[in-house]
């Protein structure tokens, strides 16, 4: 009997990724629904304790393989990101500090209003300030996508994700360095972080296309050459304590600036990045526990409206500066909605660094859940409604 318990539990993660995927394959053709919406209502059904069928989290391969399966996409944000666009238009950089800000000082105020801790008040601060890379980048390659609202929110949600990274390690570093109560000492150690980690993944960014060229392989090779490096590139940061979210965002931006050209074929990294973002949202999911989510649902409902609003104002008040209209404005700042995965993930790893008192934030739990399923499917109304993806996008 243990030795056949033993290979149920083996059996377990191969039998919720087939099923996740087969669940978002026929739920995207039914509804037209983002696929990634299906795959986290399965992660979350099948884990611990709803039906049980998936192990804890805790294994350490599952997670693992999530972080290389982030790594992928946030490579292909930082690819996507134009600094010329940045430098010609500053107004879009100035638009993703003011909504980040916005969100935090509006979540922490809301959870004040709660009655929460200041460490906790500082956490959901920090995270609500993150748009999920892997749900914008997902969704809008799904959607085949294109045009303002989707470069903007491309943009946005690359900075949100600094910011995010900078504030949680500044927030961890107090947690960590509470009896000093030094906060500068705080926010030096997360800008070191952050440097060490933009600067290894510049480095991934200036050799590998470096090797590519000397093979002669740099077009047909790309994907795969990339693909290795990510995976080197998140073991490192993992061993060293740095962001594999900053350091993989700077390897893909040094590598479109050295103008290492990618054919839509590769998008997505094909087969593998396809698998790795089933186990990705699958994962992140499976972290979630019903009692905890039902335990923070009311706040996490007011943290998850205060944070829409905030970052729709941020952006749209400055639409016409950054030369869109208004409504354009309002729909990027809706785009920007998606936050599962990128607070899933930031909180394991506070975890496996000793930081347990993520543990108690039900309420991260509880908008954790509410935006695994409708982040996506905001996203892509946001696109729909901006006219740049179709209103349907059935398998072919």
């Amino acid at each position: 009997m243990p030795e056949f318990l033993a290979i149920l539990t083996s059996l377990a993660w191969p039998f919720a990724i087939t099923v996740a995927w087969l669940v978002g394959e026929f739920g995207q053709r039914w509804t037209g629904l983002p696929r990634i919406s299906f795959y986290g209502l399965v992660g979350f059904v099948l884990a611990a304790p709803q039906l049980g069928v998936l192990p804890r989290p805790e294994t350490g391969t599952a997670l693992l393989l999530a972080d290389v399966g982030f790594g992928l996409i946030l490579f292909e944000l930082g690819y996507r990101i134009n600094l010329h666009w940045l430098r010609t238009n500053p107004w879009i950089g100035v638009t993703g500090v003011v909504e980040a800000a916005l969100t935090f000082v509006g979540v922490y105020l809301v959870a004040n209003a709660f009655g929460a801790p200041l460490f906790d008040r500082l956490m959901l601060a920090s995270l609500s300030m993150a748009t999920s890379p892997a749900t914008v980048v997902r969704v809008i390659n799904e959607q085949k996508s294109s045009g303002q609202v989707t470069e903007r929110a491309l943009h946005l949600c690359a900075l949100n994700c600094v910011l995010a990274v900078f504030a949680f390690n500044a927030a961890v570093g107090l947690w960590i360095f509470r009896t000093s109560e030094d906060v500068g000492d705080a926010l030096w150690n997360s800008l070191v972080v952050l440097g060490v980690s933009a600067f290894t993944g510049a480095v991934f960014g200036l050799v590998v296309p470096g090797v590519l060229r000397l093979l002669g392989k740099l077009a047909q090779d790309a994907t795969v050459a990339f693909a290795l490096a990510v995976i080197l590139l998140v073991a490192i940061t993992h061993a060293l304590g740095l962001s594999p979210v900053v350091a993989a965002l700077a390897f893909g931006l040094t590598a479109r600036h050295r103008r290492v050209a990618f054919s839509q074929a590769q998008r997505n990294f094909g087969a593998l990045g396809e698998l790795l973002t089933v186990v990705l949202f699958v994962f992140a999911a499976s972290t979630l526990d019903w009692r905890r989510v039902w335990a923070g649902a009311l706040l996490a409902a007011a943290l998850v409206l205060v944070r829409l609003l905030a970052k729709t104002a941020g952006v749209t008040a400055f639409a016409h500066l950054s030369g869109i209209s208004w409504r354009k404005g309002a729909l990027t700042g809706v785009a920007l909605t998606p936050l599962s995965v990128f607070v899933v993930l930031l909180i394991e790893h506070a975890r496996q660094a000793g930081v347990a008192v993520v543990e108690e934030l039900r309420a991260v739990a509880a908008v954790t859940m509410l935006l695994e399923v409708f982040g996506p499917i905001i996203l892509q109304r946001a696109l729909v409604w901006a006219r740049e993806a179709p209103e349907r996008n059935h398998a072919s």
